[in-house]
């Protein structure tokens, strides 16, 4: 899983079927290295909040038993990130 921040969101009025009532939002990743991708929401976040997502097959995964075509999807919201220094 990785940590990203919900930074916008995409409307689509012509989609496959089995995207039908998904929400796609633009997540930006935390780490830096990576550009902002869109991602399904599994979970309900909302625009600038801190969440958990997941990559490429494992993302279809989320919404068992259907049959959702993505490769990336919002799998939780982060209450609270805390460094732990040594």
């Amino acid at each position: 899983m990785n940590v990203g921040r919900v930074v916008g969101h995409l409307i689509s009025t012509v989609k496959d079927p089995g995207l039908l009532g998904q929400r796609i939002l633009v997540v930006e990743p935390l780490n830096g290295r990576e550009r902002p991708f869109f991602a399904l929401d599994a979970v309900g976040t909302g625009a600038g909040e801190v969440v958990l997502y997941v990559r490429q097959r494992e993302a279809s995964y989320a919404f068992f038993p259907d049959f959702v075509p993505c490769d990336a999807a919002i799998v939780g919201v982060v209450d609270e990130l805390r460094e732990v220094l040594p």
